[in-house]
């Protein structure tokens, strides 16, 4: 019985622990829509006039306006012809077709594949636990709807790629960190901002504000109650072995003690009935 005790606990140790305790609604956490973008991805963004920005949504697909601003900060601009980040994205950008339902916008030319952002959970879901935008529990749809615009900004817009925070020849000089799927400091319309802090207002995110400070957290606290789950079930079976030797040992003594009363009685019972068991001996006749 304890053996399938201590599978469920291990099973349900997840569930058990799978929540956020540093919860704290938006505006106690950001003090406005710039420090929101810039802090929530650890510098990933840097908050700039509109004119000089990108948008993280649109709706015309025909015209993905993220063109025109990365030709005005750079004169010398051509569409780009792959996609630059390596984490669930494309080699080169491609359209997607009318099967993009959640990441529309770039049903045109995405360096997202549509079964990537199929679905609101599966984009949510698709960075691993910790990395939820909802640990604190369900936000208004208004809110959510813009951290499922940044997922599918970050997924499938083709110019992210020309903010990789990391070149090639970081790989050659063997940089710290290096990886191929962060981005650095790619501007993001102030606009954009200000209105996600207001969505979010009243809603509820990890206290700590940056998403992978949060996920660090998460995990830290996940190894601890699972470490605290083991040692409570080690103890418990320790306590049930214990209680199984002692058990024995009385079981063991009774089954002495019934014995030597049974032996009693017999004893008692032949020694009135004129036959004892230990009589004495009778001396020995005379032989001669």
């Amino acid at each position: 019985m304890m053996l399938f005790q201590s599978v469920a606990l291990l099973l349900l140790a997840p569930v058990a622990h799978a929540y956020e305790d540093t919860c704290m609604p938006f505006h106690e956490i950001y003090k406005d829509g710039t420090e929101l973008c810039e802090v929530m991805w650890n510098n990933a963004f840097e908050v700039k006039d509109d004119d000089k920005a990108y948008t993280m949504w649109f709706f015309d697909a025909e015209n993905n306006p993220n063109d025109a601003i990365t030709r005005a900060l750079d004169g010398d601009y051509a569409e780009p012809d792959d996609c630059r980040l390596n984490y669930f994205h494309k080699d080169v950008p491609s359209p997607e077709g009318d099967g993009m339902k959640e990441c529309h916008p770039w049903k045109n030319n995405a360096c997202c594949h549509s079964d990537t952002v199929g679905s609101v959970d599966k984009i949510n879901e698709a960075y691993g636990e910790g990395y939820e935008w909802n640990r604190c529990g369900e936000m208004s749809q208004a809110c959510e709807r813009f951290f499922v615009a940044e997922a599918c900004f970050y997924e499938c817009e083709p110019a992210a790629g020309l903010y990789r925070k990391y070149n090639e020849s970081d790989v050659k000089d063997e940089v710290e960190g290096f990886n191929e799927w962060q981005i650095e400091k790619m501007p993001i319309k102030r606009s954009f901002c200000d209105a996600w802090y207001t969505a979010c207002h009243n809603d509820y995110f990890c206290g700590k504000g940056d998403f992978f400070e949060c996920q660090a957290h998460y995990v830290e606290k996940e190894k601890n109650a699972t470490e605290a789950l083991k040692q409570k079930l080690a103890a418990e079976e320790d306590k049930d072995r214990s209680n199984t030797g002692l058990i024995v040992g009385l079981a063991i003594a009774g089954s002495v003690a019934l014995i030597g009363i049974v032996l009693a009685v017999v004893l008692a019972v032949k020694e009135k009935s004129g036959a004892p068991v230990f009589a004495p001996s009778k001396p020995a006749g005379n032989m001669s």
